[in-house]
């Protein structure tokens, strides 16, 4: 029994890595080396892998090796992949990374570890499901969060604070080793075998499938279009990620530009700010028990864009060349962290709620998705405004379209039963 949980735990902590250098470690050395923000923003598209991977979930669900597992037959190769783009990430010149060759090199090589990434969550979510039983399943998704999120601290906040006192190829084969370590687990693990259908009655799924695709997507969406509350709630899906996607590839350079070292962001923004998160979380649960959804979700996204004011201050004491004092950017950043993850708890409520138990992963994965577009998107141009406003234009644009976005969130409130 222990074993499974630390299989899980291992194969989340391995796939949180990368997730959190990305999210994390990435904007804030991307600045440091004096990349500008619309380069940055531009790696935005990296986590587009995870906004589309449903589109290849059947696949991997369809295919896999008998006598390896099925899903391991997938986790294995991911693994290994992963550990060699960490490898061969360091050996790239981080001090050439100001340079279009190596900063496109450097992308093309992120892109490919997000892509192995994404396919690696697919077939551990289809792993975790399939040899977790209905009493387990809390404990399993609590070793999921725990892995995931110590994948997040490691990869964002730990290497930049390594990177202060390592050089940039010892950080990453640490982090190659950490992986590689994460492996044998799943390495050793012998994955039960599935139930699955005849092969012919696979391929004549197939082709009715591939037939009829378009009328069934269409069918398919009507459900989120059959009357006005699922409209509106369409709608909200669409702009409650919108305050992230823009201040994304802004807010970490701009600690960077304050003068804060890579250490102090990496321990006192990220791994202070993971606590935070953590503690949004376990507030937002216990307030949901007092309070219904509908005003949570509308308190939650207005402590969001009070949060967000502090880094509006921010911009504008930088904008002046007046000093604020480290602690302060750590109190703001945590707040900011706290109301986000107790947003994104809502969220992932509500949308569970939405999602008919027949069809509730698609529907799960298909509205996640949608926050997950609109966001990616948005980070992706969102360096190329800031570069041209200005940190302090910028992030008074980006509350004003906060505040907007608070209207799809009352118009659904009418509606929401």
């Amino acid at each position: 029994m222990s074993k499974m949980y630390l299989l899980l735990f291992s194969l989340y902590w391995a796939q949180g890595l990368p997730v959190g250098f990305m999210t994390h470690a990435l904007p804030v050395i991307l600045r440091s080396q004096g990349v500008s923000l619309a380069h940055i923003g531009g790696f935005g598209l990296l986590m587009a892998p995870w906004a589309i991977k449903v589109l290849w979930a059947p696949f991997i669900d369809k295919f896999g090796h008998t006598h390896l597992g099925h899903y391991r037959s997938w986790i294995l190769p991911t693994q290994f992949l992963t550990i060699l783009i960490l490898i061969i990430l360091s050996f790239l010149p981080i001090q050439s990374l100001n340079q279009p060759i190596y900063l496109f090199s450097f992308f093309i090589a992120l892109l490919c570890m997000n892509s192995i990434g994404a396919t690696q969550d697919i077939a551990t979510d289809g792993l975790a499901v399939t040899i977790l039983k209905s009493e387990q399943q809390h404990l399993g998704n609590m070793f999921q969060v725990i892995g995931s999120r110590l994948g997040f601290i490691v990869g964002g906040g730990a290497i930049l604070w390594a990177m202060d006192w390592l050089d940039w190829q010892s950080t990453f084969l640490i982090l190659a080793a950490i992986v590689a370590l994460n492996t044998i687990p799943i390495w050793r693990y012998k994955e039960p075998i599935h139930q699955k259908s005849m092969v012919i009655n696979q391929v004549q799924s197939i082709v009715q499938t591939e037939i009829g695709i378009v009328e069934k997507f269409k069918s398919y969406l009507d459900y989120f279009f059959k009357n006005e509350q699922m409209r509106t709630w369409f709608w909200v899906l669409c702009s409650i990620k919108i305050i992230d996607g823009l201040s994304g590839p802004i807010t970490k350079p701009l600690l960077v530009d304050l003068g804060l070292s890579l250490s102090q962001i990496g321990i006192y923004i990220t791994m202070l700010g993971a606590f935070a998160a953590l503690c949004g979380a376990g507030f937002a649960g216990f307030l949901l028990k007092k309070i219904k959804r509908d005003r949570a979700l509308l308190v939650f996204a207005i402590l969001k864009l009070m949060s967000l004011s502090g880094f509006v201050w921010l911009a504008a004491m930088h904008e002046q060349l007046l000093p604020v004092p480290p602690w302060l950017i750590y109190a703001i950043n945590a707040l900011e962290d706290l109301s986000s993850a107790m947003l994104l708890v809502i969220i992932l409520t509500l949308v569970m709620h939405y999602s008919r138990s027949e069809h509730a992963g698609t529907d799960f994965t298909f509205q996640v998705s949608i926050m997950a577009c609109v966001s990616g998107v948005l980070y992706s141009i969102s360096g190329v405004i800031g570069d041209y406003l200005g940190y302090l234009n910028f992030m008074q644009l980006i509350f004003m379209i906060g505040l907007m976005c608070l209207v799809p969130i009352y118009r659904w409130m009418y509606y929401f039963k």
